[in-house]
């Protein structure tokens, strides 16, 4: 398996883990065995979502991508200008905090960190769920790199530095897939890189013996949703025994699910991803028109992002 296998793995397998888990969303734990016992899970749609559509987390997934190739680089104002287009179209979801963030007028470098003032509440999963892309963009850049690029992205609309710390350990236990490596025998050194402040608390949700149902808060912040993604990655052996197992624990399902097919897709390749979940994936792009990318587009970003 090559890397560029391993990099459309990565992006492909957090978008269909988004699109699958969007029905389950908010549920109750077992959700997803209870609707599939065979174990074979489809594309069901639900929940106002058809089969195969992803969320806005691989909407925003794609404009980070977009932004990186478009720019040659990281550009955080043309990100930032990006999702508050990508807001104003009207999605059928958007995090509540990524909401207020992007509405407020405030300009692009000031706009998260005031939102965090005021409501010193800004640890939600949101940073995570569209990190697949910058991931595989800025692998080949090395650790210090990749997870300082992470910060920066995951701080245009989120505040709280336990969200940007959280978003670098992902950035760089993908890193370590691409490049062959196992990212659950990473998260030291990953560790290593985290700023002082946060090291203890994400060593103690990303720990070996951890277990979802140790997390002190709903698996929409961050760190139990890192902590359920890297759990799910432990305890499987397939791709799709990664994604059944990160949806069943229920309640935000599509993003725990997202966030546990980068590092599950860049482990086990493209290949691994079962055709009757890419068949039907699609993600509509708010902001654009009537833009709507399949499969075959996501393999041609996550090709120019490895590259």
């Amino acid at each position: 398996m090559d890397r560029a296998d391993r990099a459309i793995g990565a992006v492909v397998g957090s978008a269909v883990g988004d699109a699958l888990g969007a029905p389950f969303e908010f549920g109750l734990a077992g959700g997803y065995t209870a609707r599939f016992p065979d174990g074979v899970g489809e594309m069901c749609g639900g929940g106002g979502w058809d089969p195969g559509e992803a969320t806005d987390d691989t909407q925003m997934a794609v404009l980070v991508g977009e932004s990186l190739i478009e720019r040659g680089g990281l550009d955080p104002a043309d990100m930032f200008q990006r999702f508050r287009r990508w807001a104003a179209g009207d999605p059928k979801d958007i995090g509540l905090q990524t909401e207020q963030v992007l509405g407020g007028g405030e300009p692009w470098d000031l706009a998260a960190a005031l939102h965090f003032q005021v409501n010193d509440r800004a640890a939600g999963n949101g940073s995570l769920m569209r990190a697949a892309t910058s991931a595989v963009y800025f692998a080949g850049e090395g650790r210090e790199a990749t997870m300082a690029a992470a910060r920066r992205i995951a701080a245009l609309t989120h505040g709280d530095r336990a969200a940007w710390e959280g978003t670098a350990v992902l950035h760089e236990l993908i890193r370590v897939a691409l490049d062959g490596g196992d990212p659950l025998g990473a998260v030291p050194d990953a560790l290593a890189g985290v700023h002082g402040d946060h090291r203890e608390r994400w060593a103690s949700v990303l720990a070996p013996g951890w277990h979802p149902d140790d997390a002190t808060e709903f698996n929409g912040a961050v760190w139990p949703c890192l902590g359920s993604a890297l759990w799910a990655l432990r305890t499987s052996a397939s791709f799709e025994e990664s994604l059944g197992t990160a949806i069943d624990l229920g309640g935000d399902t599509d993003t725990v699910a997202a966030v546990t097919g980068a590092p599950a897709g860049a482990v086990h390749g493209a290949a691994a991803i079962p055709q009757r979940w890419t068949r039907a994936l699609h993600v509509p792009l708010p902001g654009h028109g009537t833009r709507v990318l399949r499969t075959q587009d996501l393999t041609a970003l996550a090709t120019a992002l490895a590259a």
